[in-house]
């Protein structure tokens, strides 16, 4: 009798590999593997990751194959359509502080969705706020041995969660995380802090809380609310204010004093954005234990600085400081402005002969509370470059293109840039090495990162 299951369709195989050595091809269709038929794509690297497997696989002709595999862990070789092996799982919160709501209209599909799968959370560290997980899900992760999972908590006060959150169970979806601490899994935490809300004494006791889940909860950030221009009929958020955000800042460095003398680690973590709000010294390097939380925007800038300074004395041991001339441009957003302009300035001393225009593109489309770089459009930069000197070509950075491609988040391209400055624009990579090349040898071939499967734009909106 046929096998009733809908299967996973294989888009392709890989040189070479187990599944080559099958015949199994492109259209093929994976049914069950011993018995069970696969859920998503952690159910199947769980199955096949085993000395040996039985797995059937329909055929583009109707044929079932019945295969029994030995591949002592090895991995098949397999790419489906569906990287995820399964539909993604949409957001059921109403969050007050939600950056995909503040959205124009009219914009592409993909920037209205809002995840909150706890899948991404492994395959591509989105955050997720336990809302959509079942009992079955956290099985999954404990028996899968999945890690680590990041958590969007926000507060530890269940009221207030689920205000925040608008979601009745947000409160209760808070237990989850003791099951996760007992069994051992590791987690981060986000905090994204909404003024006269969750911030204050609301802040003190989150982290009070979370701190209880140590060794297993690694790492906690504060991060403040983005506001965008579109906010008609959301909730009334305000922006911090200097004072504020020195006050965020004391509260989190009196709770890193305390956790790093017990525990050896500093734990809670303040972003970026606070310490420019605040008009503060960045961290040492030493109080981000390693930078678990880059991507939230915490230490970024402080290992950016490193990381010019370890690649300019690299450079300085093997070539010449006079081969290199000309003039070039630079974008960025206004927050890493300050900072961009100093590392700039570093390159500029080991090599007199490079000139770096650099520029800070506000951000017009969204509003000029949006600082970060990831959020620029490429009609503001378009905009504010018209009239400018550029030099040889203009670099910006890969967080500004969608994933894998050289389109801005208002779907103009880096051609539309080119054509509209006349300048060539070359794209750079996030680290320090990678920006000190660019600036260097800028004719270099450009590599946009991929984040496999989603919209780069949920990579700057993750954990709202």
């Amino acid at each position: 009798m046929a096998n009733v299951y809908k299967g996973h369709r294989i888009a392709g195989v890989d040189p070479g590999s187990i599944a080559e050595e099958l015949e199994l091809e492109a259209g093929d269709l994976l049914l069950t593997i011993n018995g069970q038929e696969v859920e998503d794509i952690f159910d199947y690297q769980y199955h096949v990751n085993s000395p040996a497997m039985t797995m059937i696989i329909r055929k583009a002709d109707g044929e079932e194959w019945e295969l029994d595999i030995e591949n002592d862990y090895e991995d098949l070789g397999i790419n489906f359509e569906n990287s995820l092996m399964s539909d993604y799982r949409s957001c059921s919160n109403k969050c007050i502080f939600c950056f995909i709501d503040q959205m124009p209209p009219g914009m592409r599909d993909t920037l209205y969705f809002k995840d909150d799968d706890s899948r991404l959370s492994f395959l591509q560290g989105n955050y997720v706020t336990l809302t959509n997980m079942k009992e079955k899900d956290i099985d999954r992760i404990i028996r899968f041995k999945l890690s680590p999972i990041n958590i969007s908590v926000h507060t530890t006060n269940p009221e207030l969660r689920c205000e925040m959150l608008h979601n009745r169970f947000a409160g209760e979806s808070l237990k989850l995380i003791d099951r996760l601490y007992q069994a051992g899994t590791p987690m981060n935490g986000q905090i994204v802090l909404c003024r006269d809300i969750n911030d204050k004494e609301e802040l003190n006791r989150t982290i009070k809380d979370l701190s209880k889940y140590l060794p297993y909860m690694e790492s906690v950030s504060v991060v403040p609310v983005g506001l965008s221009r579109f906010r008609e009929g959301l909730y009334p958020l305000k922006p911090f204010t200097q004072k504020e955000a020195e006050e965020t800042i004391d509260l989190i460095e009196s709770w890193q004093r305390r956790l790093y003398e017990k525990h050896g680690t500093h734990f809670v973590h303040a972003s970026d954005e606070f310490y420019i709000l605040a008009k503060r010294p960045l961290p040492e390097e030493s109080r981000y234990d390693g930078y678990p939380q880059l991507e939230n925007g915490v230490g970024m800038l402080r290992l950016l600085e490193s990381e010019v300074t370890e690649a300019l004395e690299e450079k300085a041991a093997g070539e010449n400081p006079d081969s290199v001339k000309g003039e070039i441009s630079l974008a960025t957003g206004c927050l890493a402005y300050p900072y961009m302009k100093q590392y700039l300035t570093s390159i500029e001393s080991a090599f007199p002969g490079r000139r770096v225009h650099l520029y800070a593109i506000q951000n017009r489309f969204f509003g000029e509370e949006i600082t970060v770089a990831g959020l620029i459009t490429g009609q503001d930069i378009i905009a504010q470059l018209k009239d400018k000197e550029l030099g040889e070509c203009l670099l910006l950075p890969a967080c500004m293109f969608r994933s894998g491609e050289e389109v801005f988040l208002d779907d103009v391209t880096r051609t539309d840039v080119q054509n509209a400055l006349q300048v060539p624009v070359h794209i750079v990579k996030s680290s320090g090495h990678d920006l000190v090349e660019a600036v260097l040898h800028p004719e270099a071939k450009d590599e946009l990162p991929v984040y496999e499967g989603y919209e780069p734009e949920s990579v700057v909106f993750k954990g709202e």
